[in-house]
């Protein structure tokens, strides 16, 4: 019996951790950060409810930023929301992150495709003499 509750326990244990690295997304710079280049994440938006956030964090944790529309009409897109990425949140020109969604009345959930319509690196070159 002890056995089965074991294995039962991994099982579960297994489960989770497989559905949390699930929800992480690994974007690969389109392009080798420069002397002064800066690298953003833009994410664009479907239709989300209201009251409703997208946080983006890293996958240690870290805090990105919060893309927090308003005054979207309901059931239209939201838009496209640019955020920089920190250097040191980009490891051998790739940075991993997880998108989340937030609202104050509910658990966190992951976005659906609707809502989140695409995510992607971009890089502003510094300008150069």
């Amino acid at each position: 019996m002890m056995n089965r509750a074991a294995a039962f326990a991994f099982a579960l244990l297994f489960v989770q951790c497989g559905h949390a690295a699930a929800q992480d997304r690994v974007f690969t710079l389109p392009q080798p950060l420069g002397t002064g280049d800066t690298a953003y994440l833009e994410v664009k938006l479907g239709a989300i409810g209201p009251g409703q956030e997208i946080e983006i964090t890293t996958t240690g944790g870290r805090t990105l930023g919060v893309i927090s529309p308003h005054g979207i009409r309901a059931g239209h897109a939201a838009g496209t929301y640019t955020l920089p990425l920190p250097a040191d949140a980009i490891s051998h020109g790739r940075v991993a992150v997880k998108l989340m969604i937030t609202r104050s009345d509910a658990a966190p959930r992951m976005p659906n495709a609707d809502e989140v319509r695409g995510v992607r690196v971009v890089v502003s070159e510094a300008a150069r003499p």
